[in-house]
């Protein structure tokens, strides 16, 4: 089977709305809320795939459209694991060391500017740091950081490997 540009695209999607179909089976069946940390993560992954369902649809010739949406879709994914990662460093702080729980991102968003609201999340809060779930020991982050990465990898293959001309 070749793996062609489209075919590569669509697999993106597809993983974007598994993601998030997790997450949402998470939050309004198994009844976990999502920490402001989680939110961003799926902020970036909704972004990777709507680029990839972008590109998919419009299936480019032009090697530099080709790229210029693998960029793209590479910047969000790469966003979400970046966040994730912070979370896993977050749960794996001290006690006596993990910030103290603020307002909701629901508040924030209403009262701050951006720029001060993305600078409060992404510094987390001791909700962040508490472990809800787990699977074979892992906590979501840990998972969430995995499956960004295997994700990531796709991108950056996308994005780098050559295209006939």
């Amino acid at each position: 089977m070749r793996w062609n540009y489209r075919l590569v695209s669509a697999v993106l999607v597809l993983t974007s709305i598994i993601g998030l179909a997790f997450a949402l089976y998470l939050e309004h069946v198994q009844g976990l809320e999502p920490c402001p940390l989680c939110i961003f993560q799926r902020i970036g992954l909704i972004g990777m795939g709507l680029i990839a369902l972008v590109a998919f649809i419009h299936n480019p010739i032009s090697n530099f459209f080709k790229r210029f949406y693998a960029l793209l879709a590479t910047l969000a994914i790469g966003w979400s694991a970046g966040v994730a990662a912070r979370h896993v460093w977050l749960q794996h702080l001290p006690p006596d060391q993990v910030p103290s729980c603020g307002p909701g991102l629901d508040y924030l968003v209403d009262v701050l500017p951006m720029k001060a609201v993305l600078q409060q999340v992404l510094s987390g809060s001791g909700e962040c740091a508490m472990i809800d779930w787990s699977f074979l020991g892992q906590s979501l982050p840990v998972w969430s950081l995995i499956y960004f990465s295997l994700i990531l990898v796709i991108c950056l293959w996308q994005l780098f490997r050559k295209y006939p001309a």
